[in-house]
């Protein structure tokens, strides 16, 4: 059994489907989607259908589909639309009108419903899979049982899980702490190319030699796997990263795609 992890494809399921032949995930793997399936990219709904498909997927909300709800629960929301609009919603926006409304309503309950956090082990590592990141001046437990975790994450602002940035990346130290026993943090939301005017930690520079995103680790506890596929060919890639032994797939994002 392997324990596979992405986020933020951003509607480009051509790239998604291409790295996902190359990984085959099986009905005994687990797979962790870190949330932004939707917006800029030409086939948002495509990425979600893919998204589901996998077996025995989690499936956390991102700050876009967070911004989608918040534009349908009331569309008379000037503020909301315009946030959404100006994320790249108008993509997403235009592919549920195109679905038939059994279906929309359907996808929109699914959305919905999505968790804000999860977490699991892999061998004797913790990971904690949020969207953005977390508050790392709460108080901590002595020890990182599965009650002690749950207890962290939902003392953590629902916001701050879908939007933080500056304040998680460019803490002076992650949640592992000086024996390392503390959970490793995986998440998105973050182009890993911004990290270069957040932190001076970064393990490798974000982009490789071939110019492309790639993922990067933060003091060795915080871990990014938004390779900007929302910004799309020339830098964007979709990255699937394997926990058990660190692999690492990429796919391009194409021009056209």
């Amino acid at each position: 059994m392997s324990t596979y992890v992405f986020s933020d494809v951003h509607g480009h399921r051509a790239a998604l489907e291409r790295v996902l032949e190359r990984v085959s995930p099986t009905s005994d793997d687990r797979v962790f989607c870190l949330g932004d399936m939707i917006d800029r990219g030409p086939d948002p709904v495509g990425v979600i259908a893919v998204v589901r498909s996998l077996p025995h997927v989690c499936v956390l909300m991102g700050n876009h589909e967070d911004l989608m709800l918040s534009y349908l629960d009331d569309p008379e929301d000037g503020s909301a639309a315009m946030n959404w609009g100006i994320n790249g919603g108008s993509i997403t926006s235009d592919a549920l009108d195109a679905l038939p409304k059994e279906d929309a309503d359907e996808l929109v309950g699914w959305v919905r419903a999505l968790p804000r956090w999860a977490w699991t082990r892999v061998g004797e590592l913790l990971y904690l899979f949020v969207h953005a990141g977390v508050r790392l001046d709460l108080p901590r437990p002595p020890s990182w049982d599965d009650a002690s975790v749950k207890g962290f994450l939902v003392r953590q602002d629902p916001e701050d899980l879908l939007w933080i940035r500056e304040d998680f990346w460019g803490a002076r130290a992650g949640l592992a702490g000086s024996d390392a026993a503390g959970p490793i943090v995986v998440c998105g939301h973050t182009p890993t190319p911004y990290l270069d005017r957040m932190t001076h930690d970064l393990d490798r520079p974000a982009l490789g030699e071939d110019g492309l995103a790639r993922m990067v680790r933060v003091g060795g506890d915080r871990w990014d796997v938004d390779c900007a596929a929302a910004g799309g060919a020339g830098m964007g890639q979709v990255l699937v990263l394997r926990l058990d032994d660190g692999e690492e797939f990429y796919e391009p994002v194409r021009e056209g795609e």
